[in-house]
This record gives C-alpha cells, structure tokens and sequence, in this order.
C-alpha cells in the first residue's frame, strides 16, 4: 500500500537516523529519534536540528509585491529593511487568522514567505486572489517542493554554522538574514526559529538537505522531532496555528497586538480597530498547574467549577520541570497570580496564571 503522504528530501535521512514517522500536515515527519526529553534538553544546552521542510517557501517579487505584502498582512513590511525579516499575522476581513508568517525582504521588490505546511495551499490562494484583484504587478513563486529548510537551533548553533559557512552567519542580527555557501552549495538563512533559543533556518537546494544536516550531526547537533519541538515552543509562549490561533481567533484577543499596525491598511484591519477598542471578550493566558496531570488541548479552563475557558496548547516542561499550558479564559480572570481549575479528565487540577514567556533564555551580555 503506497502512502498518500508527502515526503521531504529529507525522509530517508531521518529513517537512517532512527526517526520515529508520524502524519503531520500532509506530511511524514519524524516526532522524535530517541526521547523528547532529551531532544528537548539537547536544544536548551548544545543544539538540535529540525526538518521545517514541509513549511512554506514562497517569492513575491515585481512592482507591486511591496503593496501585496504590506496588504495582506498585520505588521508593517514596506518599511522592512533589505536583509531583515519580520513576524506578522495573515487575517481574512473578519480579523480572523488565516495563518502566522515570517517575511524576509531580499531586496527593494523581493520578498521571502514563510507560511505553515497546513497553510500553504490556502496562503497561496489568498496571495492568488489579491494578485489578480489588487496587485497585478508581480510573480509569485512557491519553491518549498524544490528546497529543503532545516532549523538549526540552540547555543551551538551560530558558532557551528561559523565553520561550515565562510560568510559567518553569527554576524546577523536576531531577525537577519543572508546567503553564503557550504561546500560550494548556495544557502539562504535566517536568524529565526521557534524555540526560543538562538539559531537558524537555512533553506538550499533539495537534493542537498541530506548532506548537511549529517555534517550538523557531525559536529554534533542533535536531530530532533515534532515533539521537542512542540515543547520547546510552548515554553518560549509562541502560538501554534490549528490550536492557539486560528480563523476563530484575533491577535488582539489572542496577546499578538504588538505585530498589528493599526495605523495602516490590512485586510481585517477595521475588524482589529474595533477590537482594540472595545476589548475582547476573552485573551490568551499561560497557565502553570500542580499535579501529575498533563492539561491538553480542549481541557476546560474553570473557577468556582464554572466554565470560564479552555486550553489551546498544555504539555510537560522538561526547563521548568512542571505542566504548563496556554488558554483562552474571559477577560475578568486574565490578572497574573490569579487562581483557577483546569478540569482533565473530570478531576479539578490547580493552576495559576503566569508570566508569559514560561522559558526566556538569557541574553548575551
């Protein structure tokens, strides 16, 4: 029975390496090699590798691909200097959102973005329909079939890319970007990621993915999963589409407003204006919990045994050595310290509402 499943360039790789394959977003990916614990800790003290592969990977470049960007999403992009990159949010007219994105301009009318790999289809629609009501001027190229992109993360991560990389990708700022080569092959990368920790995202042609991420492993990075990942994410508080945002959520209610300009014009925008000025009826929360008990995704949010939210994201914190969750309650229980109840599995846990992030590491002094 063939596999309906996509595949990275990557794939075989991860199976040579022991990867443990699962479903995800259309995609076979590996959760994790040996422990998440330990892929987790890997990250946090030397560095790990992740195969974002399956993320999308789309040029907008040509007169009007400023406009476009700045158009479809929150945060300002026409002011965006060459070589930097910037977080924003993509939402329909309602403010919902469609998906959270990173925006790299390459040079004055050339733009790299990055979408999730659930999301891409959908992105390259909205980007589509834009085009041809709004933005004629410009081409859109999406070459995620055609690349690989691996995430090298963690405090070894810039001084390890240093020696493959004669351009020095440690001389970026947070947010930069560049290219240089390794091994003669041409590489693009980021000062991005999604653990909270320094590192990169370095994107090359396909058929060259294998050998550098065994060079990484070389010098002695660790291959890491979905589920280090995850877990790396929702300590660092970083929202992850499909369960803390969505269509159903807006970055107001959802503690995002700082990448939405509302003094400029969007698609959702006189949505958002009204939210910032109303209030929301809910926000986003972190939660720190007692117990044994892991709270999960739909786990009932409560105070005094009555309803007041529900968890998006919960998980094991291996840096905090506790249970710690993000959720949305209504907006009278959002005050830092505040106790409530999560309910799992019909038994009232306790928690209290964090600080967010859970994890922030320390800067460089």
């Amino acid at each position: 029975m063939t596999s309906s499943l996509n595949r990275t360039a990557l794939y075989d790789t991860h199976i040579k390496l022991g990867g443990r394959m699962v479903p995800f977003a259309g995609f076979e990916m590996p959760v994790q090699y040996n422990s998440i614990l330990e892929e987790s800790n890997a990250v946090r003290t030397k560095g790990g590798l992740f195969d974002v592969s399956h993320m999308g990977r789309i040029y907008i470049s040509g007169p009007d691909s400023t406009s476009l960007c700045d158009w479809i999403q929150t945060n300002k992009i026409g002011n965006l200097r060459i070589g930097r990159a910037r977080y924003s949010l993509i939402c329909n007219e309602n403010g919902g959102i469609i998906d959270d994105t990173v925006t790299y301009r390459l040079n004055a009318d050339r733009y790299l973005l990055v979408c999730n790999a659930s999301n891409r289809q959908v992105i390259r629609e909205w980007l589509d329909r834009w085009q041809s009501e709004k933005f004629p001027n410009l081409t859109i190229d999406d070459i995620t079939t055609e690349t690989v992109m691996i995430a090298v993360q963690g405090p070894y991560a810039a001084p390890i890319l240093d020696e493959l990389c004669p351009e020095t990708p440690s001389k970026l700022r947070f947010f930069g970007s560049g290219e240089g080569t390794i091994d003669g092959s041409k590489v693009f990368y980021g000062r991005t990621g999604y653990t909270g920790e320094d590192g990169f995202e370095v994107i090359l042609e396909a058929e060259k993915g294998p050998s550098l991420w065994n060079k990484l492993v070389d010098k002695g990075m660790s291959s890491c999963g979905l589920g280090a990942r995850d877990v790396l994410r929702l300590e660092a508080a970083l929202p992850l589409h499909g369960s803390d945002i969505d269509l159903t959520t807006n970055p107001i209610e959802a503690g995002l407003e700082r990448f939405v300009k509302l003094d400029k014009d969007f698609v959702g925008v006189e949505s958002l204006r009204k939210q910032n000025e109303t209030g929301t009826e809910r926000k986003l929360v972190g939660l720190l919990s007692t117990g044994r008990s892991i709270p999960r995704h739909d786990h009932l949010i409560k105070q005094n045994e009555i309803t007041i939210g529900k968890i998006t994201s919960g998980g094991y914190s291996p840096t905090l050595d506790r249970n710690i969750a993000l959720g949305y309650v209504s907006r009278d229980f959002t005050t830092v310290d505040q106790h409530l109840n999560i309910d799992i599995r019909g038994r009232l846990t306790d928690a209290v509402v964090a600080n967010l992030p859970f994890y922030a590491r320390k800067k460089e002094e």
